[in-house]
């Protein structure tokens, strides 16, 4: 296990020639508009007001690079940088500006080194969307890593998160990519998420 003890936002950027440099192991958050990705980082770094977040979706439209600090269990410490994308699917926004948002994305898993791995957040209430399942494809065709955090595991009962996240896996097709239901109001299913990034993060 981990703590992400200290973080900060690096920069926003569009552009492969944008992107900052680094050497630490990467993670990207993506999926749907409003998803709450932005709550997810926050919550992973403990920093509330990291990464800008909002009831309306579409507000996060360009690539926001966090770099973060932690430490494990033994006192030991390390860095790996967060990458918050723009949510896809908000029908308000023009076509122009979604296949802006496209390329961007694009570009990023083709030209980002330092991806370490895919996070999708998907709404554990809701049955499998095509667009999440595009974007799985796109991972699994790219051969990058990923694994899926299905939010707002309060809303449905306890004993109905183990076979919802079973049905959710098989609609997505997933295999054996793990999927990590969590709670942002009861604080739960961060551990789990946090370890897999942590291993991954120690991987040569």
């Amino acid at each position: 296990m981990i703590r992400l003890v200290e973080s900060f936002f690096v920069k926003s950027a569009v552009e492969p020639s944008d992107y900052p440099a680094s050497a630490y192991p990467e993670f990207a958050f993506a999926g749907k508009s409003n998803v709450g990705k932005s709550t997810l980082i926050n919550l992973l770094t403990n920093h509330h007001q990291l990464a800008k977040t909002s009831s309306h979706p579409g507000k996060t439209r360009l690539l926001n690079f966090f770099l973060t600090r932690y430490k494990d269990e033994e006192q030991n410490q390390g860095f790996i940088q967060l990458t918050d994308l723009p949510g896809y699917g908000f029908a308000e926004v023009s076509q122009s500006e979604q296949e802006k948002w496209r390329k961007m994305i694009n570009k990023y898993l083709e030209q980002r080194t330092q991806l370490r791995a895919m996070i999708l957040l998907v709404d554990i209430r809701h049955s499998a969307d095509k667009k999440d399942i595009q974007m799985l494809e796109m991972l699994r065709l790219r051969k990058i890593r990923h694994c899926v955090v299905a939010t707002k595991s309060d809303k449905i009962p306890k004993t109905r998160i183990h076979k919802t996240v079973q049905i959710l896996a098989k609609e997505l097709g997933l295999g054996d990519v793990p999927v990590f239901p969590v709670s942002s109001l009861n604080n739960t299913g961060f551990e789990a998420l946090l370890g897999w990034v942590h291993k991954l993060s120690l991987e040569p």
